[in-house]
């Protein structure tokens, strides 16, 4: 199977470098995320090689047409489906699968000091999640509102 090829996603209008591939693992009623990366935004590439996630992306890019809209898909190892999460974007997702390993590709890399937390719950975007009380880390426990992160959200540039 071939997972991506660069000149297939640039006849399609994607046309991005990869610096860094990442892989996790969690149990089902995991959530992960919101997560963004501010100074060194990423893009991403995500794929399921194992299991099943509801998978979002949110606007976050302050004055775009689009901001706080959000966009969620299942991708699973059985619908071979990917998601381009761009720069300027949050990125999460919730295990439906009793184990969900997740692959994706990044156009930067991971920068600690650099990443916020939003809010999983937060009314602003207000995301359909399939599942109430969601299996959390302390980092996305302590997740922000939007609101509470303003002066740190990325400009939008047309």
């Amino acid at each position: 199977m071939e997972t991506y090829h660069c000149d297939k996603y640039e006849e399609a209008g994607l046309s991005f470098s990869f610096v860094q591939d990442n892989c996790s693992s969690s149990v089902r009623g995991t959530l992960r995320g919101l997560h963004a990366q501010i100074s060194r935004p990423q893009g991403k590439l995500v794929r399921v090689t194992k299991g099943e996630i509801f998978d979002v992306a949110v606007d976050i890019r302050r004055g775009s047409p689009t901001f706080a809209f959000w966009e969620g898909v299942s991708l699973s190892a059985d619908n071979f489906k990917q998601i381009y999460i761009p720069p300027g974007f949050a990125h999460g997702f919730c295990v439906l699968s009793d184990i969900a390993e997740v692959e994706y590709k990044c156009t930067d890399v991971y920068t600690p000091g650099d990443e916020i937390a939003i809010a999983w719950n937060d009314q602003q975007i207000g995301i359909q999640w399939p599942l109430e009380s969601p299996i959390l880390s302390p980092k996305d426990a302590a997740g922000q509102f939007l609101e509470a992160l303003w002066d740190q959200l990325p400009d939008y540039q047309t």
